[in-house]
């Protein structure tokens, strides 16, 4: 499953995630004149700041499976791209009810005008995966904007799994390189003797 992962740590709240994404869903898709639209065209991410200094969330749609805004919108407003696997919005039928915005879990539902097949009416705003940007083949906008690498867009599975390697190896670094502040319980020591002396033994042997 292709999604954007969020990584937080890397976060600098530069905003440009924000403004690439309004400019994509702007009517010219122009950085310039799209500040001249009216309606002004809407973010469909919205960064946060965090509870400590230097700290920020960019909060986005998950496009869940199943989609609890979708479960609960009375005209079928919401679907799901079964091609792209990403929830959208038919601003048409939407009536502005709020029922998305009351059960969706991460609060990333805004009402606002719009001008693309809403008539200026207010209308349920969210994350459309720039489903045009994923048929093309390209990323969305506000990945591709990101310069920090706190956006990445890929296959959750291997994400994560690139994750749980790069955690690994900084966790092996520290355990390998720096000299613990509290003394090593036997236990741990002991079995560290024991890996030391499997990799000396293997090494004897010519194992790799």
């Amino acid at each position: 499953m292709r999604m954007v992962f969020v990584h937080p740590e890397r976060c600098i709240g530069c905003l440009q995630c924000e403004f690439a994404c309004a400019v994509e869903h702007s009517r010219t898709r122009d950085p310039v004149l799209a500040l001249f639209e009216e309606p002004v065209p809407r973010k469909r991410i919205h960064v946060s700041a965090g509870p400590f200094p230097n700290t920020s969330y960019p909060n986005r749609c998950r496009h869940c499976d199943p989609a609890p805004c979708q479960q609960v919108c009375p005209t079928g407003a919401i679907r799901r791209d079964q091609a792209e696997g990403v929830v959208l919005v038919d601003e048409a039928k939407c009536i502005a009810c709020a029922m998305c915005a009351i059960v969706c879990p991460f609060d990333v539902l805004t009402y606002h005008p719009l001008a693309n097949g809403a008539d200026g009416r207010t209308v349920a705003v969210k994350c459309d995966g720039c489903i045009d940007r994923l048929r093309a083949g390209a990323v969305p906008a506000c990945v591709e904007v990101c310069k920090v690498g706190a956006l990445e867009f890929g296959d959750i599975n291997e994400i994560t799994d690139a994750g749980r390697r790069r955690e690994a190896a900084v966790v092996l670094a520290a355990t390998t390189n720096v000299e613990p502040s509290q003394p090593v319980p036997e236990t741990v020591a002991s079995w560290r003797m024991l890996g030391a002396a499997a990799a000396n033994v293997g090494r004897a042997g010519g194992v790799r």
